[in-house]
């Protein structure tokens, strides 16, 4: 076992570039997904309804470490077209996200209150007016501390990323920590690297969500 030198340290916190990267890239992927899969499920078309709840159903049924390795390992054998490690894990997560955040969202559109809805529709607006002017301000505003939370989640999940080559900070440390021996060391120092970007995000959804329970008590 060796010391742990600066440039073990660089490599781990370069990483974390990557860590970033692949939840931020994720999560907006997810996001843009989310909101058709949300929409789909609240939608008045039962057929619309059913094929998002089959995806959700699809989706978070399958490990998503099962997800990846469909992509990365199964779209090379089945089409013959490479598909690198950040694309790989970028689309699973992607993927994945979109299924989560679209139940986030489902659920928050759900708790406007009945009353929100026919109040505006009796003053004459069209559903998408209803849901554009009246209902999604207010799901925002309910669904931003778990949609935070969820991103805190995410950014943890791509630690799943080294398994399939990516040199993320989890990888970093697996590099590090087999050149030097120094396993203890070194992920501690990864986990306070994740620490570090989770903690901030965490407290603020916190924040958030406390100050929503004070808003809907009074």
């Amino acid at each position: 076992m060796r010391a742990l030198s600066s440039a073990d340290f660089w490599l781990i916190l370069g990483a974390v570039r990557w860590t970033v990267a692949l939840a931020v890239t994720a999560f907006a992927i997810g996001a843009v997904l989310g909101l058709a899969v949300a929409a789909a499920r609240t939608a008045q078309t039962s057929w619309l309804r059913e094929l998002a709840r089959g995806y959700i159903a699809f989706v978070q049924g399958v490990p998503l470490l099962g997800l990846l390795f469909l992509l990365y390992f199964g779209v090379p054998m089945l089409t013959g077209l490479q598909v690198d490690a950040f694309t790989a894990a970028a689309i699973a997560f992607s993927l994945s996200a979109a299924a989560f955040l679209g139940e986030i969202w489902r659920g928050s559109i759900e708790a406007v209150p009945r009353g929100q809805w026919e109040g505006a529709t009796c003053v004459g607006l069209r559903r998408l007016q209803v849901m554009r002017h009246v209902v999604w301000p207010q799901a925002a505003r309910i669904a931003l501390p778990p949609t935070i939370g969820y991103l805190v989640q995410l950014i943890k999940n791509t630690s799943l990323a080294a398994l399939v080559g990516l040199i993320e900070l989890t990888r970093a440390g697996q590099i590090v920590s087999g050149s030097t021996l120094a396993h203890l060391p070194v992920f501690c120092v990864v986990a306070l690297c994740y620490f570090a970007v989770c903690y901030p995000l965490a407290r603020y959804a916190l924040h958030l969500e406390g100050r929503l329970n004070v808003a809907r008590g009074h």
